[in-house]
């Protein structure tokens, strides 16, 4: 696991944003941790598992997403769609759905990662060597909860030091929560440079 790509992406990300927006001098961290603290909620949503009052806990992963139709079929399933449905081919691009799927987890798990790595870099984490995963042996839900109490802990700090402390126990769960949830590092690496070039195309478009 080599942090360091991810947080130069992200220092230039944010940069810009900063840049862009007229933000330089502002103290942004407590936004920040608001930010993560609402991505979580939203990751938690996706994961499901806490719902006990609901039949339905199952994660939201690799659903079709109606607005990223294949470039390859325009949206139609098959290459050749004039022809007859028995000489029709299958679009090997999309396997014949005519769209694109996503993963609402692993989105939001990426859209979290984008905040921790910005909160990193306004505590002076430049590099990815104290940065270890954990090997914690609680509930999924323990683990969500955990990060929600340590978010706090970063923004109520006193003193630097004790918030950077905080920050690496949350770092180390957060990258054992990605591996709970099924996600190969490999996975979330590429997630997060999709979503980072998204996040600066918006920056482009007025977003």
């Amino acid at each position: 696991m080599n942090l360091k790509p991810l947080f130069e992406e992200q220092r230039e990300l944010d940069e810009k944003i900063v840049k862009q927006k007229g933000l330089e001098g502002q103290d942004l961290l407590p936004k920040k941790i608001l930010a993560l603290q609402v991505e979580l909620g939203e990751l938690a949503n996706e994961w499901r598992g806490f719902k006990f009052w609901s039949k339905d806990q199952e994660p939201r992963t690799w659903f079709p997403d109606p607005k990223n139709v294949c470039e390859v079929c325009d949206g139609q399933g098959y290459t050749n769609p004039h022809l007859s449905f028995v000489e029709r081919t299958l679009c090997k691009n999309c396997d014949g759905c005519g769209v694109h799927f996503n993963n609402p987890l692993l989105e939001e798990y990426v859209d979290c990662l984008h905040f921790i790595l910005s909160i990193g870099l306004e505590l002076g984490f430049e590099h990815h060597d104290e940065i270890e995963s954990a090997n914690l042996e609680d509930t999924t839900t323990d683990m969500f909860t955990l990060l929600f109490e340590t978010v706090s802990e970063i923004r109520f700090g006193e003193k630097k030091d004790s918030k950077r402390f905080s920050y690496l126990a949350l770092f180390m769960p957060f990258i054992q929560l990605g591996e709970r949830l099924g996600f190969t590092w490999d996975q979330i690496e590429q997630a997060y440079l999709d979503k980072n070039a998204t996040n600066h195309e918006r920056q482009v478009t007025g977003y």
